[in-house]
């Protein structure tokens, strides 16, 4: 239900280099976009706001620097969420370049505190290998809080969504599977057993 977009150069270089393109597919469709990668100013949050994303996602920078967060929430509520990356569910960070001592599920609960509502969650060990998500450690970050977790990393068959369905996971990201034809987005989205909000 919505289009997760990543700025990959973002991610590394903290300059939006795909922001006009972030912005067309924004203008393009009725389907809200979220948007993650290099997200680490007050303008570069409203500048995607303002494009019409529906949804930033902010990653390295709720570890570095809290108070920017916490300023993104207060303006912007249930637009900002946060992009918890994790190996050996401690928290990556800078693009996945650098492993933090902070465990997953820590920053998750100060997460709660400053308001944030939702997180999506990355095994990065996971990620893009079609080898299924990591459902124990999205089991514990699911039961750690109230805040929807959105599973991201390995999601690649209809069994996956199943599973993360019946751990009431608030939502599943698509993506290598989506484009291999491994997944059909048309089925799971007409399928009411996995589309909950």
């Amino acid at each position: 239900e919505y289009i997760h977009v990543v700025d990959l150069d973002g991610a590394k270089t903290d300059d939006s280099l795909n922001k006009k393109a972030i912005e067309a597919i924004a203008r393009a469709v009725i389907i809200p976009v979220q948007v993650g990668g290099g997200i680490r100013t007050m303008d570069i949050v409203d500048s995607h706001i303002e494009s019409g994303v529906s949804r930033v996602i902010i990653g390295t920078a709720a570890i570095q620097n809290p108070e920017f967060l916490k300023q993104a929430v207060e303006k912007y509520g249930e637009k900002i969420a946060v992009s918890i990356d994790a190996r050996n569910g401690l928290v990556a960070t800078d693009g996945w370049t650098e492993t933090s001592n902070v465990k997953a599920v820590d920053l998750l609960q100060d997460l709660a505190k400053i308001g944030v509502k939702t997180v999506v969650y990355t095994d990065i060990m996971k990620d893009g290998m079609l080898q299924g998500p990591n459902f124990e450690e999205l089991q514990v970050m699911n039961e750690a809080s109230s805040i929807d977790i959105i599973a991201s990393g390995g999601v690649s068959t209809e069994n996956d969504i199943q599973k993360l369905a019946a751990q009431d996971m608030y939502g599943a990201i698509i993506g290598k599977a989506l484009y291999e034809g491994k997944l059909s987005l048309e089925k799971l989205l007409g399928d009411d057993s996995y589309v909950s909000n």
